[in-house]
């Protein structure tokens, strides 16, 4: 009999001052396979407490707690856990915040409305080593990180972007839809599919929002 290998779940612990928040938070993850919850935390200073004892893969933190915010701590965490992932927890109008957030080190963010599936989505792309950003980013935010001097996107590609490419990348960011970028490039739905889900592998993005973020960043697309 072939015994399939143990696969050791991600570690998370989560930060925030609300209990209900993290009672909710605790009960979604349960379900999870491959991700526990081994800490909960109720402000910054009590989060790099049980980062500490408990060395986990990824930290979930709101931004605004008492005796110690998710700035102040995100900065400490990266100094002193570099290779922990932190991922930001947010309203929908603290988009100054997250940037915030960002620039601390912070290598994804959500809204505290995200569905499970980002959320587990997110805690999987931050432990890879990639940059989430939140399906549901507003154009003000995308353009406060275009402003900003965050740069997530500082790795070389494996190869240049094509013209075909960088038209395709201008194009999703006037948020033109895939069948649509087919009629104007006269090429299937399918092809632009496959265009779209290769940029994003090549960029190291999870979703457009990403893509957009990476195109002001390169002078690809000023909004």
């Amino acid at each position: 009999m072939i015994h399939e290998p143990h696969i050791m779940p991600l570690r998370v612990v989560i930060a925030d001052d609300h209990e209900i928040f993290r009672d909710g938070f605790r009960v979604m993850l349960k379900k999870q396979k491959g991700i526990e919850l081994v800490g909960e935390a109720a402000n910054g200073e009590e989060l790099l407490e049980r980062t500490a004892s408990l060395q986990p893969d990824v930290v979930i933190t709101d931004i605004r707690m008492p005796v110690m915010d998710g700035v102040t701590a995100t900065k400490l965490l990266q100094r002193r856990f570099p290779t922990i992932g932190v991922i930001a927890l947010s309203m929908f109008d603290e988009e100054n915040l997250i940037v915030d957030m960002m620039e601390a080190g912070a290598k994804g963010y959500l809204l505290k409305n995200a569905h499970k599936e980002e959320i587990v989505d997110a805690i999987n792309s931050v432990h890879n080593g990639k940059i989430y950003f939140c399906k549901h980013t507003s154009k003000k935010l995308i353009g406060l990180f275009g402003e900003s001097n965050y740069n997530p996107f500082k790795r070389k590609m494996d190869s240049e972007l094509s013209e075909q490419e960088l038209l395709i990348i201008s194009l999703i960011c006037r948020e033109y839809s895939s069948k649509e970028i087919a009629v104007r490039l006269q090429l299937s739905p399918r092809t632009v599919e496959s265009y779209r889900q290769e940029l994003l592998n090549k960029i190291g993005a999870r979703n457009v929002a990403g893509l957009v973020i990476y195109a002001i960043k390169n002078s690809i697309y000023r909004p």
